[in-house]
């Protein structure tokens, strides 16, 4: 299919424009609201990977612990209500160079795996299946995320936690003047309905924790 002709998230065709700014266009999936970058403005493999090298994901920072302190902490607590507290297996999907997330959540006590398809790409890991995944400021980074959803599934075991964390956008107002946009490694961009639209497809409940965090559950 032609670029852009079709949702990369639902399939669904024909999305409508929605914004362009100096960088880029966007369209707007009418199915499942997902916005996605002009895929011909997606960055090569290299020019992609040499952004992530700019990130600070030192794992001695605390004020990155804390950052993510905003998906772990309502994770756990979810965790605790699962018959027990600790000893779940967890996956931690687009880790990063430095798998803060995962060795937090090891430290609580679960037991982790990571996976990054360019810092931690162990093919094993997506053989396993996991009491719980979760994906901190990556699922922005996907570009077939229909691909990494549908994975998910498969990957999670029944009544099975997606803890998600990445900025929502909520009006085309807002998102006309979004800093979050201007990544130019963030080419899906995910509203409240897009969730709830993959969890009601999904057979899923969704936890709207924050503005940028969403916790789904399993329920078939």
């Amino acid at each position: 299919m032609p670029a852009n002709s079709h949702c990369p998230l639902c399939q669904a065709h024909a999305p409508a424009f929605y914004h362009r700014d100096k960088h880029r266009c966007y369209f707007r999936c009418n199915r499942c609201a997902l916005v996605f970058a002009d895929r011909a403005s997606l960055l090569s493999n290299q020019a992609e990977y040499a952004q992530y090298l700019l990130h600070n994901n030192d794992v001695q920072d605390n004020g990155y612990r804390q950052f993510l302190s905003r998906l772990s902490e309502p994770l756990l607590a979810r965790l605790a209500t699962m018959g027990r507290s600790a000893g779940h297996t967890g996956l931690d999907f687009g880790c990063g160079p430095g798998p803060l997330l995962a060795k937090m959540l090891t430290e609580a006590g679960q037991e982790m795996q990571v996976w990054d398809p360019y810092f931690a790409d162990v093919p094993a890991v997506l053989n396993q299946k996991y009491d719980f995944i979760c994906c901190s400021e990556a699922i922005e980074h996907f570009v077939q995320p229909q691909y990494e959803w549908q994975l998910w599934l498969r990957l999670l075991k029944p009544a099975g936690l997606l803890a998600i964390m990445t900025k929502r956008y909520t009006t085309l107002a807002a998102f006309s003047t979004w800093h979050y946009k201007n990544d130019p490694t963030h080419v899906s961009f995910f509203h409240q309905d897009t969730f709830s639209w993959l969890a009601a497809r999904s057979k899923m409940t969704a936890d709207f924790v924050t503005n940028d965090v969403v916790i789904l559950q399993k329920t078939g």
